[in-house]
This record gives structure tokens, sequence and C-alpha cells, in this order.
């Protein structure tokens, strides 16, 4: 296997030197891109850089870290590698732990790994509440809206994957700032590949991040439903047909029809001073009881129906020869 690694620069030139050092003997190929770097990444590694691993790429113009990494599949892809990692050049993430990144990968038992800084119970010590409950609800919305029930940590750029199974995304459509690693993952759900989650520990130092919550967090909503409606409709209504499909539609239908006939009645209630007969509260109650019910059997037979396999394992055995 030809083993890559991708190093989106920008702003990186005080640790990227030390990321690049310290990444082993089994990586064949490192693109380090300079991502319109106003500090001149690309020049600086290339002035400084002796491992003859190193391939510097340019983007004329800064297209976030999304906009660097695909550069960089593209030209992994073109040389011929099987398998791209990709490392920030900040020093958040420790390359020695590439294999573990990799090895779910050479044995075809995932085609996608990505971190998990929140899978050990030491990993979270000292990690400030709100930022474990943000993360809680970000990494539901995205089990939400890209079909992975297994993972956490979404936002997690260490990362790992196949380029056979890059060459079955579109890559030139991928987000190409902070919304990057999610829409990978929604990329990754619509063709069915399998992501596994590898456990680790982020290395926080002098560097700054360039993420503003209050600025990103309306486009991340905004994504993430746009990412849950498209995936919705695609598998169970353009791909598919299933009792989900019955299950969610009657779900909703019962569960608003309660909604609002029960708050028509308890406004007439109100407006005439008079209590609602039992019967009244029944014919709201029963339709919200049946429509949660819908909508969790939905929501199981999405989770069941999330990949098993590998897709890079399917692909293989697609080109293999019939005899």
């Amino acid at each position: 296997m030809h083993i890559a690694v991708v190093i989106p620069c920008y702003k990186v030139t005080q640790h990227v030197l030390g990321v690049i050092a310290a990444i082993g003997p089994e990586v064949e190929r490192i693109y380090a891109v300079d991502d319109g770097c106003p500090d001149g990444s690309g020049q600086f590694i290339e002035a400084r850089n002796t491992d003859p691993r190193v391939r510097v790429l340019y983007n004329p113009q800064n297209m976030g870290v999304g906009g660097a990494i695909v550069t960089a599949y593209h030209a992994a892809i073109a040389d011929g590698m099987d398998i791209v990692v990709k490392i920030d050049g900040d020093g958040q993430m420790d390359p020695k732990l590439l294999p573990q990144f990799v090895r779910p990968l050479l044995r075809e038992e995932a085609d996608y790994t990505k971190g998990n800084r929140f899978f050990r119970p030491e990993s979270v010590r000292g990690m400030p509440p709100m930022r474990l409950f943000g993360n809680a609800v970000l990494s539901f919305m995205t089990k939400l809206s890209c079909g992975h029930w297994s993972i956490m940590d979404p936002t997690n750029g260490y990362t790992a994957v196949r380029t056979c199974v890059l060459r079955e995304l579109p890559l030139d459509k991928l987000e190409k700032r902070y919304f990057f690693e999610t829409d990978m993952l929604f990329r990754l759900g619509t063709v069915r590949a399998l992501v596994k989650d590898v456990p680790m520990d982020s290395v926080y130092a002098d560097e700054e991040s360039n993420l503003r919550i209050s600025k990103v967090a309306p486009e991340f909503l905004r994504k993430q439903c746009s990412r849950l409606v498209r995936r919705y409709l695609y598998n169970y209504w353009v791909r598919d047909f299933n009792m989900g499909s019955i299950y969610s539609v009657a779900g909703a239908l019962l569960l608003l029809w309660g909604v609002g006939f029960g708050v028509y009645s308890w406004a007439m209630s109100a407006a005439h001073n008079a209590v609602a007969s039992s019967g009244t509260v029944m014919f709201a109650a029963l339709p919200i009881i049946i429509g949660i019910q819908f909508l969790i059997a939905f929501l199981h037979i999405d989770i069941e129906s999330s990949p098993r396999e590998a897709l890079s394992r399917t692909l293989a055995n697609a080109d293999a020869p019939l005899n």
C-alpha cells in the first residue's frame, strides 16, 4: 500500500517542520499545501525541508482547509497513492498515531478513519463542560444528517481515507472551509462508506484557532439541516422505499395533528372558561404518543441500516475477474 500524508499549511511555520520530521518511514509521500498562506508556508518549507518525500502544492488563493485537502487528494490519486492521511501542520495532531488510523483501512475494516478526542475519560479531563455539551449536540446532529451513528467528534480533522473511495466522491463539490469534515461524512454516507473512530488526544501548544463559534454556528446549523433533508429524501424516497419511509411520514403527521389539535382545544377551553373533556384530551394525546413511537421506530431502522461492510472491499471485488 502506498501511503501519503497531506498537511494543510496556513500560518503554521512555527510547527510544520517538526510535524514533517515526526512522520514515520511507512509514509511514501507528504503533500504540504500552501493554501494562499500570507506567511509563505510553501516557500518556507521548500527552503528549510530536507525530507525528499515532501512535495509542496500551492493554492493561488486561500480556499480553506477543505480546499487545501481536496488539492492534495487530487494529487494523491494522480500519483497512485492508496491511502491519504490528513494531519494539521500546527502540531496538535501526533504523527505517531498514524498507524492506528491506517491499520483499519489496510484490513478493509473501514473506508475512512477519523480521530475521536472524547473516547477515553482521561482525554476529556479538564475540558470545559460547555465544550463537552457542544460536541455532544454537534455529534448527534451529524449522526442525523450523515447517518454515521457510531461516531463522535465529527469536526476532528485527523483522518485517513482510501483513494478508491475518494474516486467515488464529487471532490470538487465538497465544502471548502470549516464545514468540510462534516460534508465529507455526508458524502461518504451517500456512497455507504464505512467510517470508524480512532481514539486520540490532542496536543495544545501556543497555536491560535481561526475558528469563531459565533460566526460559524448559524452556518453549521443551516448546512446540517440541509444535509439531513437531502439524506432523508435520497435514502427513503429516491434510492429506496421501506417501512422507515412509512414510519417517518405517519409519525410526523400524527405528531403534528396531535400537537395542533391539542393547542386548538386548549385555546378554545381557555376562551370559553371550560374544562376539556377526557375524550378531547385523549384525541390529542393518542396521536402524539403513537407519532413519537413511529418516529422512534424510524430512527431504529435508520440506525440499523448503517453500513456494516467497507466499501473498499466491495470495490475490490467488483474489479476482480469473474473466473
